[in-house]
């Protein structure tokens, strides 16, 4: 499994973006992979680099069709192969699930 934290937003549009966000929220919880959105992030968990990539991909190209004219994105990702690791397997290992 692979968990991915990450964010999207224009900067090209002014100091609130939330019709932006709302629309890339619609996106990620409609790809059917697990996901969280918290406050200033989403994470994600995929079963593979490919599928989080498609996610991110898909947002950008929203924002794009949506006209804003800069993108900021962060992306953080956590593949570990030693063992699963899932979205709450990293909660329980700091007790918040």
């Amino acid at each position: 499994m692979v968990i991915a934290e990450f964010s999207i937003f224009p900067t090209s549009e002014g100091s609130s973006v939330s019709r932006y966000v709302k629309e890339i929220i619609k996106i990620i919880e409609s790809s059917g992979l697990r996901s969280e959105t918290g406050a200033m992030s989403t994470t994600i968990e995929g079963p593979d680099l490919e599928s989080i990539l498609k996610v991110v991909s898909d947002c950008h190209r929203k924002l794009v069709e949506m006209g804003v004219r800069r993108i900021h994105i962060d992306l953080r990702v956590d593949h570990r192969l030693d063992k699963e690791a899932t979205i709450d397997s990293k909660l329980q290992a700091i007790g918040k699930k």
